[in-house]
This record gives C-alpha cells, sequence and structure tokens, in this order.
C-alpha cells in the first residue's frame, strides 16, 4: 500500500462519511445503470423529492455524481466510477460475513 499523507487521509475520509447514508448509497445504486432524473430516483428509492434532492447536492459537492441540464430537467450521472469498485469489494466482503454469522447460528 502507497504511503498516505495527511490531506490524502482527510479526503479519504470525507468521501467515506458521504457514503456513510443508505440513501446515497441507493441514488449511487440506482445511477449505475445510468443517469436519472431527480423524479425517477424519487420513484427509484421510495424517498421523497426534497430528501433525494438533498443527498443529491451532497454527492455534487463531493465529486460523485454529475449534473446535465436540459431544458428544466437535471440529468444526474456517476462522476467517479471507481467507486462502484470500492462498493462491491465492501458489499462482497459484508456478505460474506452475513452468511458467516447466520451459518454459525443454524
Amino acid at each position: 500500500m502507497k504511503p498516505m499523507n495527511d490531506v490524502l487521509l482527510g479526503e479519504v475520509a470525507q468521501k467515506f462519511k458521504v457514503l456513510s447514508d443508505p440513501i446515497r448509497l441507493r441514488i449511487l445504486h440506482e445511477l449505475q445503470n445510468g443517469e436519472k432524473t431527480v423524479n425517477e430516483l424519487v420513484s427509484a428509492t421510495g424517498s421523497s423529492q426534497p430528501n433525494i434532492s438533498k443527498h443529491l447536492a451532497l454527492l455534487r459537492t463531493a465529486g460523485l455524481v454529475h449534473r446535465r441540464k436540459q431544458g428544466n430537467q437535471a440529468y444526474f450521472s456517476i462522476a467517479a466510477p471507481y467507486i462502484f469498485q470500492l462498493c462491491d469489494i465492501v458489499c462482497g466482503g459484508i456478505a460474506e460475513e452475513l452468511e458467516q454469522k447466520n451459518q454459525s447460528l443454524a
């Protein structure tokens, strides 16, 4: 592993902080299949429009999503594709842990 300076560690911590909310993870998951509008994300997540807009703003500030305006619509897409590799690794590891827990309880 490469050495990490304080600036890099701070940036990494900030990204993880943004990823620490289940709604934001759900939004990223939905955007994995292509760009979507706020209304499409509201339908896909079951969350309210103001809530989705708030989370999208945080994801944009963190540099994880892009916004493209077309007429009255704003389309959101992934700005940092590496995020899916990270999520695959973390989700895969957690799924294995849960499976092991379930097997030990059986």
